[in-house]
């Protein structure tokens, strides 16, 4: 192993162990001090302490059920994925051990990062849940839980991992109200905090991936395009157009592209044609060489051979 897949392997655990304490953060030190639950594991895991008087700890439940999802993982998506999910879970844990006894870090009356607003607990919770899971997914890992169901049908149909998670979240969520001392308004702080969660996660997971299409109206397009080609190693489709209030033919060129290369591309075509005309639409998913890939739930003609296919 060279030094440059050392380096990253090293900065992917790093990245995974803050992720596990910022995710420990939002359940040791906002959601249970204030008696609140959501969904996923961890919400399940809340409303087993609440049922039993705090006998049974979160954070113990939540490593026992996930011990058990691991032989899931290792099988759904490899050894890899496995062996990150091990370390998420165990340091997770270990994480919501450390934070559970630093009240210091507590949004309780009297500590530094108390919150008057109760109906603001959840928003800043789901915020550090969102951060912490989706880095952990994007870096190849998984808290376990729901997770690892997200993670598996994302890989194989093209489902956003928020509705996999609100779906499961909502389920979870609405067991609250089966304990005595829980009401309705308590269930709806949990759901409260997964709709913050479902909206960011997407965010933070897809990153770098979030891409555009531009449609770039030029006398210079074949300048642009070669640029595109040979600088940037991307593809650059020609398409024939007529403005149909001079009823001239042009050349308009459709160009995909991720978020960090936007602003390359925007300053090349500015420097090579500052008339160009230009349109930017954001896409929520690429499929293709370069951009994800395809997620059908099928198997690919490779594998099965077209005979397969056709019965």
């Amino acid at each position: 192993m060279d030094s440059k897949k050392i380096a990253r392997l090293v900065r992917d655990y790093l990245i995974l162990t803050a992720a596990c304490f910022i995710f420990g953060i939002c359940w040791e030190c906002f959601m249970i001090p204030n008696g609140m639950s959501a969904g996923g594991m961890m919400g399940l895991c809340t409303v087993i302490q609440y049922a039993t008087g705090g006998v049974i700890p979160a954070q113990y439940t939540y490593f026992s059920i996930n011990a058990c999802l691991i032989i899931v993982a290792v099988i759904a998506m490899g050894i890899g994925f496995g062996f990150k999910t091990i370390y998420c879970i165990i340091m997770s844990s270990l994480a919501m051990s450390i934070l559970s006894g630093t009240t210091i870090l507590h949004c309780v009356p009297g500590e530094f990062f108390y919150v008057q607003e109760k109906v603001l607990i959840p928003v800043i919770a789901g915020f550090f849940e969102a951060v912490g899971i989706g880095l952990t997914l994007r870096y190849g890992g998984s808290t376990g839980g729901t997770d690892i169901i997200a993670i598996m049908v994302n890989k194989y149909w093209p489902i956003s991992l928020s509705t996999v998670f609100l779906f499961t979240d909502l389920v979870v969520c609405s067991l609250l109200l089966f304990l005595p001392d829980k009401v309705f308004s308590d269930m709806c702080y949990g759901i409260e905090e997964l709709v913050t969660f479902s909206l960011l996660i997407d965010m933070v997971v897809g990153g770098k991936k979030s891409s555009y299409q531009l449609l770039v109206f030029s006398e210079h397009y074949s300048k642009i395009a070669d640029h595109i080609i040979n600088v940037m190693e991307r593809g650059a489709t020609v398409l024939k157009a007529q403005g149909w209030y001079t009823k001239h033919e042009k050349n308009v060129l459709l160009l995909l592209v991720s978020r960090n290369e936007l602003p390359e591309v925007t300053k090349v075509i500015k420097a090579i044609d500052p008339k160009a005309f230009m349109s930017v639409s954001s896409t929520n998913n690429v499929y293709g060489e370069g951009f994800e890939e395809m997620k059908t739930g099928l198997p690919s003609i490779k594998k099965t051979g077209k005979e397969d296919l056709q019965k």
